[in-house]
């Protein structure tokens, strides 16, 4: 199964919201917070070449945004992703 990764904030509404959506769909996914490490924001630019959260990654695919994520889930795409 592929890993989840969510770049974020945490002011961010769209961020929670992602975190919220994908806990509600029960997939597992790691957080990576950007206000708190600078490198990490720098690598989050690199990968998906946008400065706005949050930037979703599914294993080496770059998803996107919250709106993004949204539309994977309404295709189905979040189903094979759940935790067993």
């Amino acid at each position: 199964m592929a890993k989840v990764l969510i770049y974020t904030t945490a002011t961010c509404p769209y961020c929670y919201r992602a975190r919220r959506l994908l806990t509600r769909r029960e997939v597992a996914f790691e957080e990576v917070r950007i206000d708190r490490d600078a490198a990490q924001r720098q690598t989050m630019l690199e990968r998906s070449g946008r400065d706005t959260v949050p930037q979703i990654f599914i294993g080496e695919r770059h998803i996107g945004g919250y709106d993004d994520l949204v539309e994977l889930d309404a295709d189905g795409g979040l189903d094979e992703l759940r935790d067993p």
